[in-house]
């Protein structure tokens, strides 16, 4: 199936990395959509994103957005 996307759970809160996710894309860097739902809406509870506080958690969710593409971005 060279041309279908696979969802890709475990990225972030589950223990998957950048690294391991590599292998689920292609040359075009495409042929994966990642998954990361804990660790987008519960962003603001972990430590890297606690200073924007649960009253700002959407600012904290769209932080770890930014940081997950940029980190998937550096391995493809």
């Amino acid at each position: 199936m060279p041309n279908t996307y696979f969802l890709v759970p475990g990225y972030g809160a589950q223990g998957g990395t950048a690294e391991d996710l590599k292998p689920c894309f292609n040359e075009n860097g495409l042929g994966a959509i990642v998954n990361s739902s804990r660790g987008i809406i519960a962003a603001y509870k972990s430590e890297k994103y606690a200073r924007f506080g649960g009253d700002h958690f959407g600012e904290a969710s769209r932080q770890a957005v930014i940081d997950m593409v940029t980190d998937i971005n550096r391995v493809l």
